[in-house]
């Protein structure tokens, strides 16, 4: 017969184990997730085991028509999670008039969406800049004009673009380095994405992740390391991490034909990147 309290303690020594992979404390580093939609109620309790943080859509995402993800702040609290909190930044062709005004009704535009969302002051949202290489000029109005818009609502930017060398000519251009490089002492959080295999382990979960800086960029301090679907040309050398749909998935939640829980895989110095908790 098992003893009640021996049961308990079997429980929590199992569930801390499971938990080893999203909090690698003894590390000082961090697994997340991000998608364009939300992965479900259902599959929570089992993202938890392998994810200490998940991204968080102030916006529409890239391609998308809603957002599935509004509403849902408490429920991934109360499961644990700390947050990622995007907002989805406009493309060059959209910036050609006006940059600045528009990063500043944008700026507005988290904002107000953080605060219906219930993220306190002092959360830092990253704004998704799409494109890559060097900034352009209305690109770098647009960005900076956001960043200061967030500050002067007493929130903190943070940025998440590419931190892969780029051609240029006979030179490269990483364009985390270039927005850093122009930002004139304003104060940024970098969360860089380079799913090149290597230094990108591909679609993996390793239960001691690897640190930013990894990621090639010296001053990161988040790094998405995969991306579903993969993308092939970068990915060649860890092709066989990923699913043969070429997505990542993660271990311990369900596969159904309308199931499918692909991720992006980050990893963080922090349990909760944007202090959303």
């Amino acid at each position: 017969m098992s003893h009640p309290l021996r049961a308990c303690v079997l429980a929590a020594v199992a569930l801390g184990a499971g938990l080893l992979r999203a909090q690698s404390a003894a590390d000082g580093t961090y697994l997340g997730f991000d998608r364009n939609q939300y992965p479900g109620d259902e599959n929570l309790r089992a993202l938890r085991r392998t994810f200490a943080y998940a991204g968080y859509w102030l916006n529409n995402p890239p391609g998308e028509r809603g957002n599935s993800w509004i509403g849902k702040r408490a429920t991934l609290r109360a499961a644990g999670y700390g947050f990622l909190v995007i907002f989805n930044g406009r493309l060059y062709q959209e910036l050609k008039r006006n940059p600045q005004i528009l990063g500043q009704a944008d700026a507005q535009s988290a904002i107000a969406s953080a605060q219906r969302e219930g993220f306190p002051h002092a959360t830092v949202i990253f704004l998704d800049i799409e494109e890559g290489g060097r900034m352009l000029a209305e690109q770098k109005a647009y960005i900076y004009a956001w960043v200061d818009g967030l500050a002067a609502g007493a929130y903190h930017a943070g940025v998440y673009c590419s931190g892969m060398p780029a051609s240029e000519g006979r030179a490269t251009i990483v364009t985390a380095e270039d927005i850093r490089a122009n930002a004139q002492g304003r104060k940024i959080v970098y969360w860089v994405t380079n799913d090149a295999c290597p230094p990108s382990p591909g679609c993996a979960f390793p239960e001691h992740p690897p640190r930013p800086s990894r990621s090639g960029v010296p001053f990161a301090d988040l790094w998405q390391f995969a991306q579903s679907p993969r993308r092939k040309t970068f990915t060649s050398q860890c092709v066989a991490n990923y699913d043969r749909d070429g997505n990542c998935y993660p271990p311990g939640v369900e596969r159904a034909p309308h199931l499918h829980v692909d991720v992006d895989v980050n990893t963080s110095t922090a349990a909760d990147p944007s202090r959303g908790r």
